[in-house]
């Protein structure tokens, strides 16, 4: 039957979501194709096949591009020894690291270092992300007062510990598909009887747009449950662990979304705080398409130690 059949589709998707899954718990465990074709169900002949066709990446690609990218994110935001980072997602020695980090970032894992600084790393994009040249000092210090005072005057910033909270979600990859991940979950919900006045959805991003490009930042539309049920087909079931976070809300246009989280994780560094080993994640609290501005009411959350 061809690839094309909508339900093998959606077979495979949720398979193959187990698998992305798996790969986040385990980055420095064996990830083979034998061991995760065994969690996905598939040969690993037909495992291969189906995980390129639905991520446009091999299994070996997706890996060590998740690796890297793990490991340029600690490399930003952590106090780790190169040493620390390589083992943490399964190098067994730093030159293989350094030469893996070097084909991803045309950098060593220093050189990223030291042009991604831990206090701001968003303005220091890297030239073969964007093809610009880096803002000189006096560009770069204008960037985050005006990114502080953005914050200070669009943010409503507090430390909150918040309890387990349980999701329906799709997933996707790519910025570009978000849209249609929230339209089959809508589609789904309705039915069901969740979709109404106090339905709070939500977006939990696997990757950064700092460190992943648009089109490969893996995340999921989600919309919050205040009680069990049961999911069918593509909709799967999470959870957001009890945990603390900096919580940001905003009340901004959907342009702003990226100048605010760049300013929260700014805020983060400025203010001394970690961030943990968990996902960020925006809670929404209206349409923005119903806001007589449209403007969107939203909570930023990032996990921090």
């Amino acid at each position: 039957m061809a690839l094309t059949n909508k339900k093998i589709q959606t077979d495979y998707q949720i398979r193959i979501n187990r698998v992305f899954q798996y790969i986040d718990e385990h980055l420095d465990a064996d990830l083979s194709l034998n061991t995760l074709a065994n969690i996905a169900f598939f040969s690993p002949f037909h495992f291969h096949r189906i995980f390129k066709f639905v991520t446009g990446e091999t299994l070996n690609e997706y890996v060590t591009r998740r690796k890297i990218e793990k490991a340029a994110s600690d490399l930003m935001h952590k106090e780790m020894s190169m040493t620390e980072i390589a083992l943490k997602y399964g190098f067994s020695e730093n030159a293989a690291f350094t030469r893996t980090f070097k084909k991803y970032y045309k950098l060593s894992p220093t050189e990223f270092k030291k042009e991604n600084p831990q206090r701001f790393s968003k303005i220091r994009q890297l030239k073969s992300k964007n093809g610009q040249a880096y803002p000189d000092t006096e560009q770069y210090i204008c960037i985050i007062n005006n990114l502080k005072n953005w914050i200070n005057m669009n943010a409503n910033i507090e430390i909150k510990e918040i309890q387990k909270m349980d999701l329906a979600y799709v997933s996707c990859i790519g910025s570009q598909n978000l849209g249609t991940a929230f339209q089959k979950l809508m589609r789904w919900a309705t039915p069901q009887g969740l979709m109404h006045e106090k339905t709070k959805m939500a977006t939990i991003y696997y990757d950064s747009f700092k460190v992943t490009e648009a089109a490969k930042v893996r995340m999921s539309a989600c919309l919050l449950l205040d009680k069990p049920i049961e999911t069918e087909g593509e909709i799967g079931l999470t959870s957001i662990e009890k945990g603390k976070f900096i919580v940001g809300h905003f009340e901004i246009g959907v342009e702003a979304f990226e100048k605010s989280w760049t300013g929260l994780f700014l805020w983060m560094n400025e203010n001394g705080y970690k961030k943990a080993d968990r996902n960020p994640f925006e809670i929404y609290h209206n349409n923005f398409n119903e806001h007589p501005e449209k403007m969107a009411i939203v909570d930023f959350y990032i996990p921090i130690e």
